[in-house]
């Protein structure tokens, strides 16, 4: 029995129980610095509770103008959906193209370093700016319509499949490379027989969900003049076509659902 009664610890046990978990004052501070800025960003944005309380009231005023949603114009909304489901397509199968060499170019695993950093460069290029920025800086290039949406959507595609698929080939088996390249086939040979089937399901989910990505962004960009239901949707903010725009926004919410059942059967298909 120890001094303290029959439960106590020695004191050098105790001491180190208390030690077990010593506090990190490090991320303490860094926890304090956070919610200090975020006082100090808050206070400059002018974002205070009368003010969230105020944007409420407006929005609920706003959403009770919404409905009924307005169907009678649906030749105009499906010519829109139409139009954001196309650009969505090639933009994807543009991008498809593009990412595939790209990647394989990138790949340290198989590639030096003097071809892999420009290529990397170019991704990184690619997914520097938003979709619609890079919208906007084609529809001054080329125009209104839907020309400027595809380029757009297709420059996103690249750099986000870009990466992933990089990210993909590094990291497969390079024994099967290996015997492959040891029977002297050539370099595109190694590519569909050593890394292809390493890869193969990745790729496929990577589109499937870049082509989901690209449905949403489509309706975007076309707020900037590149196409898509989204000009149909800027265009009737302008007018107060409240219950246009709810039935717009209930069209692409529905093409999107759509969207997501499509890829979750093509990843069943393929087992991604």
């Amino acid at each position: 029995m120890t001094r303290g009664g029959p439960l106590s610890l020695p004191r050098e046990t105790a001491a180190a129980a208390r030690l077990a978990f010593p506090p990190n004052w490090w991320a303490r501070a860094a926890w304090l610095a956070f919610a200090v800025y975020f006082v100090y960003a808050a206070a400059q944005l002018e974002f205070t509770p009368a003010r969230f309380a105020a944007g409420l009231e407006h929005g609920a005023k706003f959403v009770s103008r919404l409905f009924p949603p307005d169907f009678h114009r649906w030749a105009l909304l499906l010519k829109g959906m139409v139009e954001s489901l196309q650009i969505a397509v090639v933009a994807s199968a543009l991008g498809v193209a593009l990412s595939l060499p790209l990647s394989l170019m990138a790949a340290r695993n198989l590639m030096p370093a003097w071809l892999t950093w420009p290529a990397r460069l170019v991704m990184i290029f690619c997914r520097s700016f938003h979709p619609v920025i890079v919208a906007i800086l084609f529809v001054k290039a080329v125009g209104f319509g839907a020309l400027a949406g595809i380029l757009a959507l297709t420059v996103a595609s690249v750099g986000f499949l870009g990466k992933l698929m990089t990210e993909a080939i590094e990291e497969i088996s390079l024994k099967q490379v290996e015997a492959v390249r040891a029977s002297g086939a050539p370099f595109m040979s190694v590519v569909m027989f050593a890394v292809v089937p390493q890869v193969f399901g990745r790729f496929v989910g990577f589109v499937a969900y870049e082509t989901d990505a690209n449905l949403r962004n489509s309706t975007m960009v076309g707020i900037v003049g590149a196409g898509g239901i989204g000009g149909t949707l800027f265009a009737a903010f302008q007018r107060f076509d409240y219950d246009f725009v709810c039935a717009i926004v209930l069209t692409i919410i529905a093409l999107i659902m759509l969207g997501e059942v499509l890829t979750m059967r093509i990843k069943r298909i393929f087992r991604v």
